[in-house]
């Protein structure tokens, strides 16, 4: 008896280990983002509701480019049509039961399995193609400096993934129909679906026995949900984190125009008070605002939630890279490695904090100069080229202007040209190295 019920309860434990692993890395990002400073992004909702429906779900900045665009839309509707499937094998391993759903939907089970089926493959032929991008074609922006060791593998093993999660599926199916077709008295396996694909698959099976073509869908069945859990839990190490962190990200995106830029709020009060003819400038300083610790960013923790949240869903995709006017002219910049530095230095922090038992303790390292060197920082013309770029609205310049403000504002280590800019700017108000007396003598000669 107890048997019987055995891969049952193997089932759930599994669901079970897949769900808790799942869930304690989630929180481990959602803590690690956390560390962050706040930022004001819950104004113009419906706004924001829209822009997530529109790039994360409905893919509009994807298909920009068409043929990655096209191909990724394929894989995207794809996952959300399997994952439908993925309810019932969850249902069926947790109660014994097998295609649970096809008495209750009836012959619309018919269409759903078809449909399933149709997308599978598509989503195979998708992956192949996006392999072969990578690794035949070799295009550019998968082969730059930052993309060699992990994050090429990581791109690989995620199409490995997909290839091998399809293929089990459609083998399930196949013999699964090779059943219903042979054995019409078998146990659990009564006619339900229809299946455009896998009944190509089920000729493979032609001459086996009963026994032999349930052992080979139930094989196919466990290792496709014991993959799909793997999936899941593999997603924390991966650059796919993507899929769940794209609808956030989109919706907490900066919607100001793309060429304005956020103040600093203690400098601005600061010129404010300089330039009000009214100020008292021997007046006790208010600060109820709160003075920052420092002026802009050295480490992740003095950037803000929305950038950290971008460095977790950045996809790696390198469309902003392929798009950078100084990554073009040969400068050491890569917007795709300044998400993927902030995204390593917070990972090590929030290891450094689990280490220490909720506590971060200086390691001697911060993002700027061990993982972001100040040449990076300074070939970037601002242009806003990698924001429009990016398919999932990341912002890399907002890291990229933080950590400049650190540098001029706490280490004074702008570039001698951008110095004497300042310099004249306070001595001259201009940036020019004339004086004010001297500002109208080039119209002399006209």
């Amino acid at each position: 008896m107890i048997l019987a019920f055995l891969p049952n309860l193997v089932f759930l434990m599994l669901l079970i280990a897949a769900v808790y692993v799942f869930t304690r890395n989630i929180l481990k990002i959602k803590r690690n983002i956390n560390l962050g400073k706040n930022i004001a992004r819950t104004d113009k909702s419906t706004q924001r509701w829209k822009n997530m429906a529109l790039i994360a779900f409905g893919q509009s900045k994807m298909v920009k480019r068409p043929i990655a665009g096209v191909l990724h839309v394929v894989v995207y509707i794809g996952f959300l049509f399997i994952n439908i499937e993925l309810l019932e094998i969850v249902i069926d391993g947790i109660f014994g039961t097998h295609r649970i759903f096809a008495p209750i939907l009836g012959k619309a089970y018919n269409v759903l399995i078809a449909t399933f089926e149709i997308f599978a493959f598509l989503v195979l032929v998708a992956v192949i193609i996006f392999w072969c991008r990578r690794n035949i074609i070799r295009l550019n922006r998968f082969w730059k400096n930052e993309m060699k060791g992990w994050p090429k593998l990581d791109a690989d093993l995620i199409l490995y993934f997909e290839i091998i999660l399809m293929t089990l599926f459609l083998t399930m199916n196949g013999a699964d129909l090779y059943i219903q077709n042979n054995f019409p008295n078998a146990e659990h396996y009564q006619q339900a679906g229809s299946f455009p694909i896998s009944q190509y698959l089920a000729l493979l099976f032609e001459g086996f026995t009963l026994e032999t073509a349930v052992v080979v869908e139930r094989t196919a069945w466990w290792m496709h949900i014991v993959g799909i859990f793997i999936f899941l839990n593999y997603l924390y190490y991966s650059k796919h984190l993507h899929i769940l962190l794209a609808f956030p990200n989109t919706y907490f995106a900066n919607l100001n125009p793309k060429g304005s830029f956020e103040n600093n709020t203690a400098v601005t009060a600061e010129v404010k008070l300089m330039f009000d003819p009214d100020a008292d400038p021997y007046a006790v300083e208010d600060n109820s605002a709160g003075e920052p610790d420092k002026f802009g960013a050295s480490d992740v923790m003095d950037l803000n939630k929305v950038q950290l949240l971008n460095a977790y869903t950045c996809t790696e995709c390198g469309r902003c890279t392929s798009e950078c006017p100084a990554n073009q002219t040969g400068k050491l910049l890569s917007p795709r490695k300044i998400m993927m530095d902030t995204r390593d230095r917070l990972t090590e922090v929030g290891k450094n904090i689990q280490n220490n038992k909720g506590v971060y303790v200086p390691d001697g390292k911060q993002l700027l100069n061990d993982y972001i060197s100040t040449e990076e920082l300074w070939a970037c013309t601002s242009c806003n080229a990698c924001v429009q770029a990016c398919p999932i609205d990341i912002d890399p310049l907002s890291i990229i202007m933080s950590m400049r403000q650190y540098l001029v504002m706490e280490e004074s280590a702008a570039p001698a040209d951008l110095n004497n800019m300042m310099g004249n700017i306070e001595n001259n108000g201009a940036p020019w190295p004339f004086n004010q007396q001297d500002r109208i003598n080039w119209v002399q000669d006209l």
